[in-house]
């Protein structure tokens, strides 16, 4: 794949990308939601259980929609956090598509619209800024090339979910962290660091990981990069299978004149 692991990797942590949730498919209650799920993770479980719940709710996992907030940047010279919806739907075995919306750009005490949208579905990624009116759609994957975007190093979230722990454990160095105020509400905290050789140790020095108790899903995700630099991705109002499952139109950027954009498609190329 050409650099796909970079991109989506790059793309949902802050870079140029995000990924839209009709407001419509976030739950009503503003709880997270339980789909098929087991019972709660305990508040002491191991790193060994919390693996196993992440790898059980990744088999149960058809489709999710949540609210994305992302933050990134160095606290001593500027702090940038951008807020959004996401969805995301399996299409098969290794197969799947996604999309966000960031509609809020926030730095220091400023917040501002600042719209940006982005779509991978066929092994097409849509990049779109509204407020420059661009959009860039480029062939990522080869033509019938498919991709598994929960599987480690294929997408957007660098998460064991749906992976057995022992095929995390090769790739990584897992410990369980003693439970801190700062926490997301009832989360197991996990850490996760790369072991030297594997593709992640050129990416990142470590990758922190909340796991929300009931819905044994990410609420948090923290990645390091070599100079120690951290992006936070945020995920609330989870709402694992909705009832009714998301359509083809949950993955249709909205029509646009085209007479006044800036419209690029780049075809795959090796």
């Amino acid at each position: 794949m050409r650099s796909t692991v970079l991109l989506l990797s790059l793309t949902f942590a802050g870079a140029p990308m995000a990924f839209a949730q009709a407001p419509a498919l976030i739950n009503p209650t503003g709880q997270p939601q339980q789909a098929g799920a087991s019972a709660p993770l305990p508040a002491d479980a191991s790193a060994d259980a919390v693996l196993d719940a992440l790898d059980q709710r990744g088999q149960s996992l058809k489709e999710f929609t949540a609210k994305v907030r992302i933050t990134e940047g160095d606290p001593n010279i500027s702090i940038t956090t951008r807020t959004g919806l996401v969805w995301f739907q399996k299409k098969g075995a290794d197969d799947g598509r996604i999309r966000v919306l960031f509609d809020k750009r926030i730095e220091g005490r400023f917040a501002k619209d600042d719209k940006t949208e982005y779509l991978l579905d066929n092994g097409w990624l849509t990049d779109r800024g509204y407020k420059n009116r661009t959009e860039t759609r480029r062939q990522v994957l080869k033509p019938g090339e498919k991709v598994n975007l929960l599987k480690l190093g294929e997408g957007p979230f660098p998460l064991p979910i749906g992976q057995k722990k022992e095929d995390v454990y090769k790739l990584f160095d897992v410990t369980k962290s003693a439970p801190d105020q700062k926490d997301p509400a009832d989360t197991v905290h996990v850490v996760l660091k790369p072991k030297t050789g594997t593709q992640f140790a050129k990416k990142f020095s470590a990758i922190e990981v909340w796991v929300d108790r009931k819905t044994r899903f990410p609420a948090r995700i923290d990645t390091y990069n070599g100079d120690q630099e951290a992006k936070k991705t945020e995920l609330t109002d989870v709402q694992i299978n909705p009832p009714g499952g998301l359509k083809d139109g949950d993955f249709q950027l909205p029509k646009v004149d085209q007479t006044n954009w800036n419209i690029q498609t780049e075809p795959y190329k090796e």
